[in-house]
């Protein structure tokens, strides 16, 4: 009998199949508002604690270095114990830090609860990008990809609209928090019941009752049983740091990690230190708000598009074009611009590029490496890059003591997409017809 992952990557998709990817993307919007919720949250920090721009740009990082760890750790873990309990235990470490950042004290027990929320996103994002790849037909797998990604801004755009929304009304930046929390732990229902583990997952490890598993997703999905499970591949690569970096998948993995490492810290020096800017201009905390959600259109909006070129156009060439056009606009941004409305433009055209370069980034990442490695392979690549993610902010916050005015900031900030567009476009590979 036909290997079911050369049916599933053949043939339409499933609603089923849909319902997974839908479901991932809701994720990743949770992602994309547990993320900003300490940006929206960072005026009123640094007005009720008294802190200096270089720690709140500590505070900013603290959940991006905890995201590294959790890709690292929880991405290889997702190619162990599988891609459903791995988000499931990511949900409720993540609903955890959400709801003790709401009682935090201080700086450093906030920073802690950040980097533990972290942890979960981290590993979120590494099985979250599996699951679409794996649930997707090759025809739309890029396409899919993209769209998962599309939901993280859009988190960011309704979190971001409801959290300006209450503070205004309560005053209090906790109310973010607890916000971030009450729905992260309603998601801990949906997954468990609408989200099986992947075939591909269970084809490659065969876990106890694997068959009866893999049966079950193929009647759902509509598609014969299977009477036994097919034969191994001929080579299985083990889910491990060290299979990342056998000869061929070393430069893959080193490639994609220097480009995702570049544009994160460009993106998130974007999307944590707008409010904060927008603020010191003399805005209040839920007009700048207000120009943080504009970026998130603007990225809502370039996923979407990156999302629909893919099926026209090579993905990592789209890549290379928008991580050059974001760095332009995000060196552009820090140039003069003192109205609200002329703020609200340029980060809604920078959040475009930068997160339509994220979608088809992620893109790429899924279709470089094979079933076997591609949690762990994201994961890994997301965990380092991550390190990129953190520096963004806390480099800017240190520039700016050092008495570094926004233009050179900006500029500077910039620099990171640039390199990392000039390193994508040396990575080669093969899109894999089976998930």
């Amino acid at each position: 009998m036909e290997d079911p992952r050369s049916i599933i990557a053949r043939e339409p998709m499933h609603f089923r199949q849909i319902l997974a990817i839908g479901i991932a993307t809701a994720l990743n919007a949770l992602d994309g508002f547990d993320v900003l919720s300490i940006s929206f949250a960072a005026p009123g920090i640094a007005k009720d604690w008294g802190i200096d721009r270089a720690a709140l740009g500590l505070v900013l990082s603290m959940e991006l270095f905890g995201m590294g760890i959790g890709a690292l750790s929880l991405g290889t873990l997702a190619d162990r114990l599988g891609r459903r309990p791995t988000i499931l235990t990511c949900l409720v470490i993540m609903g955890l830090g959400m709801g003790l950042a709401s009682i935090a004290q201080d700086v450093v027990s906030l920073s802690a609860f950040r980097l533990f929320t972290g942890l979960g996103i981290g590993g979120m994002l590494a099985a979250t990008n599996a699951v679409v790849a794996e649930c997707s037909n090759a025809r739309r797998r890029n396409l899919s990809v993209a769209i998962m990604t599309g939901g993280y801004p859009i988190g960011a755009i309704l979190g971001g609209m409801l959290a300006s929304w209450l503070m205004g009304i309560t005053g209090r930046w906790q109310t973010v928090f607890e916000i971030g929390a009450a729905i992260t732990l309603a998601f801990i229902p949906i997954v468990f019941w609408l989200v099986p583990e992947t075939i591909a997952f269970l084809l490659h490890k065969r876990p106890k009752g694997a068959l009866e598993k893999i049966n079950k997703s193929l009647k759902r999905q509509g598609r014969a049983v299977l009477d036994a499970l097919p034969p191994r591949e001929a080579q299985t690569s083990k889910a491990s740091l060290v299979a990342l970096f056998k000869p061929n998948m070393a430069i893959v993995t080193v490639l994609l990690t220097l480009a995702y490492f570049g544009h994160m810290m460009t993106f998130y020096f974007l999307v944590k230190w707008i409010p904060k800017i927008v603020a010191d201009f003399g805005f209040a905390p839920s007009l700048a708000g207000s120009v943080l959600v504009w970026a998130n259109v603007g990225g809502a909006t370039g996923a979407f598009t990156m999302s629909l070129l893919t099926q026209k156009v090579g993905v990592r060439k789209l890549v290379v074009g928008a991580m050059l056009m974001g760095a332009v606009t995000v060196a552009i941004f820090g140039q003069g611009f003192h109205t609200l409305a002329a703020l609200s433009l340029v980060a809604c055209i920078g959040g475009f590029f930068t997160n339509g370069a994220t979608a088809g980034l992620y893109a790429v990442i899924a279709q470089s490496f094979p079933a076997s490695l591609r949690a762990g392979g994201t994961g890994f690549v997301i965990g380092i890059g991550r390190a990129g993610a953190a520096l963004g902010p806390v480099l800017a916050g240190l520039l700016f003591t050092h008495g570094w005015l926004l233009p050179a900031v900006a500029i500077a900030l910039a620099s990171g997409t640039a390199v990392g567009a000039l390193a994508l476009t040396r990575v080669r590979y093969r899109e894999h017809s089976v998930a």
